[in-house]
């Protein structure tokens, strides 16, 4: 099911729009089943239903100007990270999330589940755009300069005022994951942003699909001791899950 949703969200970016009635053949199956998958494809942000078919998800990227291409890049892993990544998630939580790719897929989660309700702060404008409105989230933006191909606010300002705040729980992403020299990043204003988060939250989990593992960027933003939890997908590879245990790192496979 996972891999045949992630097919037609491939098949709308590279076509733009798709008739039910086709993807149902091209599937081989009931154009009842390719509904249900637009369905939920939609719930999730990830595309637009229009009469007898869906097209490409175009309404953030019209609003904000942003690249996509970081939304798009291993969207099933990214999802089943998302979506382990909320089970830990406890009703009235206060939770902090970067503006990272699988955080945005986070709030896609906290967004379908109503059930629990939770205190968000993140600096990710896509993710508060996601969040923002619903009654079992108490949101809060934390202001800044706004930059960025997937746009959140950055610099001195944001830092300070995520040190304001104490968190349950924190969900960040990263660029790569190195257990020797730690969470690494590509920028620095990034490596700031986490390390405040990091500093101000009693249990950080890092939710990384497990191409990040192996992966070395020049801004290390901490030790992987520094952290509480992996999430990561089913592709880590044995050598990487040997190094969590010897690290005595909780990795968990969603």
């Amino acid at each position: 099911m996972l891999e045949r949703r992630e097919m037609i969200l491939k098949i709308l970016d590279e076509d733009g729009k798709a008739k039910v009635s086709d993807l149902a053949k091209r599937f081989q199956c009931s154009e009842v089943t390719i509904c249900t998958d637009i369905r939920e494809l939609e719930k999730e942000g990830l595309l637009e239903r229009i009469r007898g078919g869906a097209q490409k998800k175009t309404q953030n990227q019209q609003k904000f100007g942003y690249d996509a291409i970081s939304l798009d890049t291993n969207v099933a892993a990214k999802q089943k990270i998302a979506a382990c990544a909320y089970k830990v998630i406890e009703n009235q939580d206060t939770i902090i999330l970067d503006d990272s790719s699988t955080s945005f897929y986070l709030a896609l989660q906290i967004r379908k589940h109503p059930q629990k309700r939770m205190a968000v702060v993140t600096n990710s404008l896509l993710a508060a755009s996601e969040l923002s409105g619903l009654a079992h989230v108490e949101l809060y933006l934390v202001g800044g300069n706004v930059k960025g191909s997937m746009p959140a606010t950055i610099g001195k300002k944001v830092t300070d005022n995520i040190m304001n705040f104490h968190a349950d729980k924190a969900f960040v992403g990263v660029h790569g994951i190195s257990f020797e020299k730690g969470l690494t990043c590509i920028v620095d204003s990034q490596m700031q942003i986490k390390k405040a988060i990091i500093e101000t939250t009693k249990y950080v989990y890092v939710l990384a699909d497990s191409s990040k593992f192996g992966c070395g960027y020049f801004w290390v933003v901490c030790p992987i001791t520094d952290i509480y939890e992996i999430i990561t997908d089913n592709e880590v590879t044995r050598e990487n899950i040997d190094k969590a245990e010897k690290y005595k790192i909780p990795l968990v496979i969603a």
